[in-house]
């Protein structure tokens, strides 16, 4: 069976997400810059600072929509958008392009630019590419034109993790479980040892003695990953074969486990923050489907229904309503229906 007809939802969605992902990626404004200006001459327009990633409302946005794209060309090559999406890829995928946001990089003031939200990911984006390239020659294109971006946010990590001393648990961007796990899929997709190793010491640093998550504490007011499941997830890709183990120490207490397993409710999908719970719905359904099988038995038919439960309650959101929330969902969308 493939992982189209395992997730049928998918076809139904794929076309709406990939027409909502090109007129994204080739929106400039609105834009929320991250950018330090020391200067008048530091006033710049978005696609001036970040020719391929200057659209969607700010750059880590645009760097998922693209790795949206990417992705759904690789599950849905003969799809009617795969020429608009090959055409705008090479578009942005160019020589120029990659080396004036390295340029950009290379700045003093940007060294903790997109950290480690939009790190992790530019790798994931790298990480798709290298694996469509396996099967296609425009993917191997964009691959290698990509390739220096990418190297420097693998340094990026490697300079960073050993002076992080302590873990970012929220639920939004900074949240360096997320961070880690990203970095590592790419990590292990190379084959970088030195990070591969990096990351898995880093997480049993900041996580590996975690006991009874207060999960009751979930969410936060504008949380679009939940803190405890993202790092259960993680340290399920770190652990292995002692992950039985450090679930049974790490599984909240019921009535926080029931606040897993519970969809949330968006008051107001217009507010930029708030319209974030629709992507904790979608994230924690992404979590639950990649922890699932190695759950206790008596966890997997609750589980099961929570993930239908979650994506009923914010699948139908990921691609319609207000710019503030279809910049970003159907990224988190694809990640929930796909399981990775």
């Amino acid at each position: 069976m493939t992982e189209l007809q395992t997730h049928p939802e998918l076809a139904q969605y794929a076309p709406l997400f990939a027409r909502i992902a090109l007129a994204n990626i080739r929106r400039e404004y609105p834009n929320k810059l991250d950018h330090v200006m020391h200067a008048a001459n530091d006033v710049r327009s978005p696609q001036e600072l970040h020719p391929v990633f200057y659209g969607s409302y700010d750059w880590h946005s645009a760097v998922h929509m693209h790795w949206l794209l990417v992705r759904l060309l690789r599950l849905f090559p003969a799809m009617p958008e795969a020429v608009q999406i090959r055409q705008t890829l090479d578009a942005h995928f160019t020589g120029g392009n990659i080396a004036a946001e390295v340029a950009y990089l290379r700045q003093p003031s940007s060294g903790s630019f997109e950290r480690t939200y939009g790190w992790a990911w530019l790798l994931k984006l790298q990480t798709e590419l290298i694996e469509s390239a396996k099967t296609g020659t425009d993917a191997a294109a964009w691959r290698n034109a990509l390739q220096p971006l990418a190297d420097v946010f693998a340094e990026r990590y490697l300079q960073f993790l050993p002076l992080s001393q302590f873990p970012i648990r929220s639920g939004t961007h900074a949240n360096s479980a997320f961070g880690l796990l990203f970095a590592l899929d790419y990590a292990e997709c190379i084959r970088h040892i030195a990070l591969q190793k990096l990351i898995a010491a880093k997480a049993d640093a900041w996580f590996g003695r975690d006991r009874r998550y207060p999960a009751a504490y979930e969410p936060g007011g504008d949380d679009f990953l939940s803190g405890g499941l993202i790092e259960a997830a993680l340290m399920l890709r770190v652990i292995g074969g002692g992950y039985a183990d450090w679930w049974h120490a790490f599984c909240p207490a019921p009535q926080g486990l029931q606040t897993w397993l519970s969809p949330v409710q968006a008051t107001d999908r217009s507010d930029a923050r708030l319209v974030h719970l629709e992507g904790l719905n979608l994230s924690r359904a992404w979590c639950w489907k990649m922890l699932a099988d190695e759950l206790p038995a008596a966890l997997r038919a609750p589980v099961s229904a929570a993930i239908h439960a979650h994506l009923a309650a914010s699948l139908p959101h990921a691609a319609t309503g207000k710019y503030v929330g279809t910049h970003w969902l159907a990224s988190f969308a694809l990640l929930a229906l796909t399981g990775h």
